[in-house]
């Protein structure tokens, strides 16, 4: 049987720290930290609750960041 493969490790960084931010600001910070995935979604949008290791998402309005999650 195959081994397990281990996912890579998440970036070192703080999801609170990108509220309040311009969602275009907040995209270059999270790509400059390390994030392969960054996903910015308007408020209520329906998505699947899967974790992807390396994303990060924001929820925004009126271009600002109200909302930061890792997965």
């Amino acid at each position: 049987m195959a081994p397990v493969p281990t996912p890579p490790a998440q970036p070192d960084d703080a999801p609170d720290a990108y509220v309040g931010l311009d969602a275009e600001s907040a995209e270059r910070r999270a790509r400059a930290r390390g994030w392969s995935t960054v996903r910015a979604l308007p408020p209520g949008t329906v998505i699947t609750m899967e974790f992807r290791s390396g994303r990060i998402n924001f929820e925004v309005d009126a271009a600002k960041v109200t909302r930061c999650w890792v997965g």
